[in-house]
């Protein structure tokens, strides 16, 4: 703000005259923040802006630059990568990472790499990952990942679309106290991508590298000076995915330039990080936050990785390793924080977590009562939940450094979103519940769609209710202060007797109890025109699945939330399935329990137990509701 004011005369007393700014004259926005954050164009466009359509908005026409070339600006001997994982732990100074990047890169361009060839990745959350990514993105080829709990047909699902030239895979990763090696899962997968004409090998456990394959620590071996290709603004970077639940994963595509500016604007300006930061999240590097988390290097902070289980060698493992590694950001999920919350770890005894300044969540709602635990573990920072999404690779609403963070609510809309809360006639509306919509357009926006040629899939995704606006499907209410809260997916919303429910009312409850380790509520309309809302439950060890429970869950959500809220059954079980990021699978099991079949409601290889879907089949089977 004292930027825009000095030097482009503009005068923001509130967050919100920046806010209602930054979406009115996006043109005028994006501008500033590739000067704010001196982006190194090869090529500079006369606008950022210069058509504006959604899909299809054309942004900096005729720039061009490269993300890798802007994450490796910074050198010297600095930390730029700390890599841990349960069994050990590396750095790379700023000098070192721009080596290895330009001894991959050379090594994937003597292999006949080109601008725009897919180069992916089968590979743990190591520091090789992020090299790799970086040298393939510096030659302007298109980078795709999945982590290797996925089985060698579930990543198949995902990278094969992209008939990738090189793959880049490791022997397998420590979890949990335990050693899981994945080389025949990479032969698997090798059969499964007949396209690939080159292996780069990553040995993280020990052992040589694959037959055929080229072994990762030779390669770094041999120094080669980078040389980044620039790139159009709107040359594709990576290729993420959906869930890939109900059908094959859609490849999501984003290009350099808006990942670059979405990215410097999320971390640097929302979430206040810069040089001398210690910038850790807890993700896969299938999921997005792996993108974001690398992203990091934007700014010059130090990112943090770790490959492992967030519960071991206990519960408190994070908290551990923040104390250890003076982390200044420290970004998880909900789900973690709740399940610390109700294990009784308090993060501040015996830990000097002084460093940390900052407590990023996302993934889905942050209940009140876990906020307030975090407030009074750790008064000194600053809890800051967001709500976004893979299709952006970045949030929506979520942390504001200037603003207030209260319980239960997002401190506001980020900046150039121009975010709006919709009711079904396309009405905004404000302290309502209503459809999440972004009315202009964003440059992190996908490119397009993966095998979309026509854009159907695009289309269909985001702007078959509303043409020519983003429809992101959650439902969340924005205030007249402009804060904003998070209900749940609309397309898994309950309507019972014409009231709408969002889900995220009913978790807010039952995560808090102890004896409850894991929970799913759905809303079914039945064939005969009636209703049947079952609340799922997995009994902690200690609270077994009594009637007694049973009860007490259907008197607290009648207490605290409303009468309306409380499940016609609750249902014990010993597992409940989610996506490989950990999200609850509502619509899925919401359309098993109509009787839709199992290979058409759900693609178990996107889900983290598939067996804990068998019985929501034989639910169906039985008639049950």
């Amino acid at each position: 703000m004292r930027w825009l004011r000095t030097e482009r005369g503009l005068d923001f007393g509130t967050y919100a005259q920046l806010w209602s700014w930054s979406t009115a004259d996006p043109d005028a926005f994006w501008q500033a923040i590739a000067d704010f954050f001196d982006v190194p164009f090869h090529d500079r466009a006369d606008r950022a802006l210069a058509e504006e359509r959604m899909p299809g908005a054309v942004w900096f026409p005729g720039a061009t630059l490269n993300y890798a070339e802007c994450a490796l600006r910074r050198t010297g001997d600095g930390t730029a990568v700390v890599a841990l994982s349960e069994s050990g732990r590396a750095e790379l100074t700023w000098d070192e990472l721009r080596e290895q990047v330009g001894s991959v890169a050379a090594w994937m361009r003597a292999q006949g790499v080109n601008p725009g060839d897919r180069v992916v990745g089968y590979v743990p959350h190591i520091a090789p990952a992020v090299v790799c990514f970086l040298a393939a993105a510096s030659l302007g080829a298109i980078w795709s990942m999945c982590s290797q709990e996925f089985s060698a047909q579930g990543a198949a699902d995902r990278l094969a679309q992209l008939e990738p030239v090189l793959l880049v895979t490791a022997d397998g990763y420590d979890y949990n106290g335990s050693t899981h090696r994945r080389d025949a899962e990479v032969a698997q997968l090798l059969d499964l991508l007949p396209s690939v004409t080159a292996t780069l090998w990553v040995t993280n456990l020990g052992g040589p590298a694959g037959a055929g394959a080229t072994a990762y620590d030779a390669v770094i071996a041999e120094p080669h000076p980078l040389e980044p290709t620039p790139v159009p603004f709107d040359h594709p970077l990576w290729v993420l995915y959906s869930s890939g639940t109900t059908g094959r994963p859609k490849g999501i595509v984003h290009g350099h330039g808006g990942i670059v500016l979405e990215h410097l604007k999320m971390l640097g300006l929302h979430m206040d990080i810069g040089a001398g930061s210690r910038f850790f999240w807890f993700t896969t590097t299938s999921w997005m936050m792996w993108n974001m988390q690398v992203s990091g290097l934007l700014l010059g902070a130090t990112i943090v990785l770790y490959d492992g289980s967030p519960g071991w060698p206990s519960p408190d493992a994070l908290w551990d390793l923040a104390a250890r590694e003076e982390l200044t950001f420290l970004g998880t999920s909900a789900a973690y924080l709740i399940a610390t919350h109700k294990s009784g770890v308090r993060p501040s005894d015996g830990r000097d977590l002084s460093r940390l300044e900052s407590l990023g969540s996302t993934g889905s709602p942050l209940p009140e009562s876990t906020h307030a635990w975090i407030k009074e573990a750790l008064p000194h920072a600053w809890v800051g939940p967001a709500s976004g999404g893979t299709d952006i690779a970045s949030g929506f609403a979520g942390v504001v450094p200037t603003e207030p963070s209260r319980a239960g609510e997002m401190q506001a809309r980020q900046l150039g979103v121009a975010m709006e809360a919709w009711d079904p006639e396309g009405r905004p509306v404000v302290d309502e519940v209503g459809e999440l919509v972004v009315t202009r357009p964003l440059p992190s926006m996908p490119l397009y769609f993966w095998d979309d040629p026509d854009n159907a899939r695009y289309l269909d995704a985001y702007f078959s209710t509303y043409p020519g606006v983003w429809r992101h499907g959650d439902w969340v209410t924005v205030s007249a202060r402009g804060s904003v809260t998070v209900h749940g997916r609309s397309d898994a919303t309950m309507n019972r007797l014409g009231v709408r429910m969002g889900s995220a009312e009913i978790y807010e409850v039952v995560d808090q109890v102890a004896a409850v380790r894991d929970c799913l509520v759905v809303g079914v309309e039945l064939a005969d025109g009636g209703y049947w809302m079952p609340l799922f439950v997995v009994p902690s060890e200690t609270g077994g699945g009594t009637s007694e429970l049973a009860a007490e869950l259907k008197q607290l959500i009648r207490a605290e939330v409303s009468p309306r809220h409380v499940p016609d059954e609750v249902i014990f079980t010993s597992a409940l399935p989610h996506t490989m990021t950990g999200k609850r699978m509502e619509v899925p099991v919401k359309r098993l329990l109509q009787g839709v079949p199992l290979d058409q409601a759900v693609n178990p290889s996107a889900v983290d137990d598939p067996g804990a879907l068998d019985q929501f089949v034989a639910l169906a089977r039985a008639g049950r509701g």
